[in-house]
């Protein structure tokens, strides 16, 4: 029996982890969940699942969660705040920590289950992305293991195993293109948010949704791939391929290429993550490659979808570019969301963000969260200025 905590558990990647778990109860038990506000969620998966232990963020949110559960069976211990999270991802009974927070908000939790000796099931990229040096660095001195949930690095672990990192070429990370594939930058500056919500392979949460449709999906995605495997980013490509059938690939020196194919289905990872080593029955029917026809691959097109080629440049400068890249993209993506500036704006605003940022340290925790404090309240005023 394999002792879970999901971190983000109303969310997309959340839910469907709890579907894989309650396909098998007799291998796994939840021992904590945490959400930030979505509490009806939470009620139900604590009358279904009977965990130890709660987080909700929001601190209302929670005193209306403790109301409600007053004088149930089984009442969890209930945490709130950050300082919860933290708590939370190093819960003495946990075996595994599935982290799937949206936002760099997962990365002090993700620090809190290295260093708690805890195996680390990956699917918040934003806490790589602006504490990678950090994050690299817990993992060593606590020996902690990390798996990678999301699609394109659990596809690349994946290929790697049973291989020599010394002979790995380069690591080939596939996108769908997202919705807007093929438009020119004047062309997306009136596409809509219910549009950019509309993805044409994957069912994801709204945030990571617009990522991929700006193309910033595919650069986190490098940025994350380069602390993972420890692997310099020049030897880390972008290859559209729409069919979405290509998870990722992993080239050889000898010439060999290794390609992750499967359904485009979450819980296909989910499920390895949260078995591994070993593998259980598919979740889903095989693959029809009959029905499939054909897979193409194109170049991705970063004139006009220049969040990636930001991406590269952020990872390029090092330091403590890539947590401003991340955190104003935050910023930037919840502004569209809330239909308060237009999708061109997004890369735009990072764009000014980025050229006039000082990088410090990015292997100080403190340095790294001020940064991106500060990238956050720069790009607020932009986003008034649009408003405005």
């Amino acid at each position: 029996m394999k002792n879970i905590v999901i971190l983000g558990s109303s969310g997309s990647i959340g839910l469907q982890t709890i579907d894989v778990v309650k396909r098998y109860p007799e291998l796994f038990n939840v021992v904590g969940l945490a959400v930030n506000k979505s509490i009806d969620a939470l009620e139900q998966q604590i009358k279904e699942l009977r965990p130890k232990a709660v987080v909700v963020v929001d601190a209302e949110k929670a005193q209306e969660l403790s109301r409600r559960i007053a004088g149930t069976s089984n009442i969890p211990e209930l945490l709130t705040s950050i300082e919860g999270l933290e708590q939370l991802a190093a819960h003495p009974e946990a075996d595994l920590v599935l982290n799937a927070l949206v936002g760099s908000v997962g990365l002090r939790p993700t620090l809190a289950a290295l260093r708690a000796g805890k195996t680390l099931a990956l699917a918040n990229k934003e806490s790589m992305v602006a504490g990678g040096a950090i994050v690299a660095k817990v993992r060593e001195e606590t020996g902690a293991e990390i798996l990678p949930v999301d699609s394109e690095h659990n596809a690349i672990f994946q290929c790697m195993v049973g291989e020599r990192k010394r002979e790995i070429k380069r690591l080939i990370v596939t996108a769908s293109g997202g919705p807007f594939r093929g438009r020119t930058f004047s062309e997306l500056e009136s596409v809509t948010v219910e549009e950019a919500l509309k993805h044409p392979r994957w069912t994801m949460g709204p945030k990571i949704t617009i990522d991929s449709a700006t193309l910033m999906n595919k650069g986190l995605e490098v940025i994350e791939a380069h602390w993972l495997f420890d692997l310099p980013y020049e030897q880390i490509d972008v290859i559209v391929h729409p069919q979405s059938i290509i998870h990722s690939m992993v080239e050889f020196e000898d010439g060999s290429i290794k390609a992750h194919l499967g359904q485009t289905d979450m819980r296909i990872p989910i499920q390895y993550t949260l078995s591994y080593p070993d593998r259980l029955p598919a979740p889903l029917p095989s693959l029809d490659f009959v029905e499939v026809g054909k897979l193409t691959f194109e170049k991705p097109d970063m004139r006009n979808f220049p969040c990636l080629a930001y991406a590269y440049e952020a990872i390029r400068l090092g330091k403590t570019y890539p947590a401003v890249l991340n955190a104003t993209n935050e910023q930037a993506v919840a502004a569209f969301l809330s239909k308060k500036i237009r999708f061109t704006d997004i890369p735009n605003i990072i764009k000014q963000v980025i050229e006039r940022h000082e990088p410090g340290d990015e292997t100080d925790l403190g340095i790294v969260l001020e940064t991106e404090h500060r990238a956050r309240e720069y790009a607020d005023r932009l986003i008034t200025s649009l408003i405005l």
